[in-house]
């Protein structure tokens, strides 16, 4: 039986403009992304959420991640800077109850033949969890995660 996510459908107005900012589970490429700051157009939508919430909202999976690509390209500097700004962010922990939607959704996945690796599997089954929105720029590897018939909510901030 699949879950249902507990939706925040309470967007938030965005001060630039008519769209609603909804609560969001960000992904760790756009948490990647904004710490690069390359991407304007994922940065105007960062500041638009933060404007919004006031911190990004990621999971242990994404901070996990994080870590491990700037440990292995031993980039101190950014190392640093992302932990020093995790208790600026809501961090959402892998619980048992994630941890199961997330073994469903693998394995479900795994049966149609379209694994999308665990990590993602994970992140996916916390935003299904908590009834968010998932904002990030892999939405092709995701989609197969709706394609199993459950609500995850893509958002991608790469796009205008």
């Amino acid at each position: 039986m699949k879950s249902s996510p507990r939706r925040c459908n309470e967007g938030v107005k965005n001060r630039g403009g008519s769209y609603p900012v909804n609560k969001a589970l960000i992904d760790t490429d756009i948490i990647s992304e904004i710490g690069k700051g390359f991407d304007q157009t994922v940065l105007s939508h960062g500041l638009s959420y933060l404007q919004a919430f006031g911190r990004y909202t990621l999971s242990t999976v994404s901070v996990l991640e994080i870590i491990r690509g700037l440990e292995k390209r031993q980039s101190i500097r950014r190392l640093n800077a992302f932990r020093s700004s995790l208790p600026l962010m809501e961090v959402l922990s892998f619980t048992v109850s994630v941890a199961d939607l997330a073994g469903q959704i693998a394995a479900g996945l795994e049966r149609i033949g379209r694994p999308i690796g665990l990590a993602d599997t994970m992140i996916a089954a916390t935003a299904l969890e908590h009834g968010l929105e998932l904002i990030t720029g892999n939405t092709s590897d995701f989609q197969h995660v709706q394609q199993l018939g459950y609500p995850l909510s893509l958002v991608n901030w790469r796009i205008p």
